[in-house]
């Protein structure tokens, strides 16, 4: 097969904004996971995750901040760059991090630019909804896909006062709705919903033409997410809405146990291990 036909090949199975609006039209859910690194991106790509996210919440689970706001825009670009690189099939959405589109929708442009040109990713995420709706109209028309992001948005913690759910009451039920809908309406491709009651999550997801995506969301989104380090057991401690499929981290506590004994004893490197004269 010759090259030409090959990157063709590869090209049509690409998970793509066309194909995940046909998945949602044919009622058939997908996957989004988040992933920093090479090696991680290999293995979810190959295991069939249908969309790979370079969270800014690397913020906290690779630099151990408390939150996600000190994450820069350089900092998306280089784990964007890792996880491009280990993706044959799946979409790679770059988030975009607190101050890189806050100021306006030129800054957003030329950041989203940045994480394409740079980075390679596929398409880009931002946080917000009515506020944020002129700098997803203008990035979409510089022919980016964006995907949105309301509900419970980790860039305003502070103006949240924690973590907390959202759209409970009619109030707020009513501003997650229309956030979803200026989302939608200004060209998105897709929207994740995030801490909000599955009701709602249902509601949104019927409302919309375009994907939801939902962590914290229910069951009755278009997709689901979550952040590799909660999925794999590496965290100490992980929301109520996580599920654990695998602890690893355990695993790897023991590994490095089994390692300093070995090594404290002379039991590591053995004759399987050296190289002979």
């Amino acid at each position: 097969m010759s090259t030409v036909t090959t990157a063709s090949a590869t090209r049509e199975h690409r998970v793509t904004v066309r194909s995940l609006a046909a998945r949602k039209r044919k009622a058939e859910p997908f996957t989004m996971l988040t992933a920093y690194d090479f090696t991680f991106a290999r293995i979810f790509d190959q295991a069939g995750v249908d969309v790979l996210l370079v969270g800014d919440s690397l913020g906290n689970v690779v630099q151990g901040c408390d939150t996600t706001l000190p994450v820069t825009l350089d900092e998306i670009v280089y784990h964007t760059k890792l996880v491009a690189r280990g993706v044959q099939r799946a979409m790679v959405v770059a988030d975009m991090p607190f101050g890189s589109y806050q100021v306006g929708p030129e800054d957003a442009v030329r950041s989203a630019i940045r994480l394409v040109k740079e980075a390679g990713t596929h398409a880009v995420k931002l946080e917000g909804g009515v506020d944020v709706a002129e700098s997803i109209r203008r990035i979409v028309a510089a022919q980016i896909p964006v995907m949105g992001h309301v509900g419970l948005t980790p860039q305003s913690v502070n103006h949240m006062g924690g973590y907390r759910v959202q759209g409970r009451g009619d109030e707020g039920r009513h501003r997650v709705i229309e956030d979803a809908l200026a989302v939608e309406a200004a060209g998105a491709f897709s929207v994740v919903l995030e801490g909000i009651p599955e009701e709602l999550g249902r509601e949104i997801t019927q409302r919309l033409s375009i994907p939801t995506i939902g962590i914290g969301a229910g069951v009755h989104c278009d997709a689901q997410v979550l952040v590799m380090h909660d999925m794999l057991g590496l965290n100490d401690w992980s929301p109520s809405f996580v599920k654990q499929y695998a602890s690893l981290g355990a695993l790897a506590s023991q590994a490095a146990r089994t390692y300093v004994d070995e090594v404290r004893n002379r039991k590591f490197p053995d004759d399987e291990h050296v190289y002979s004269s």
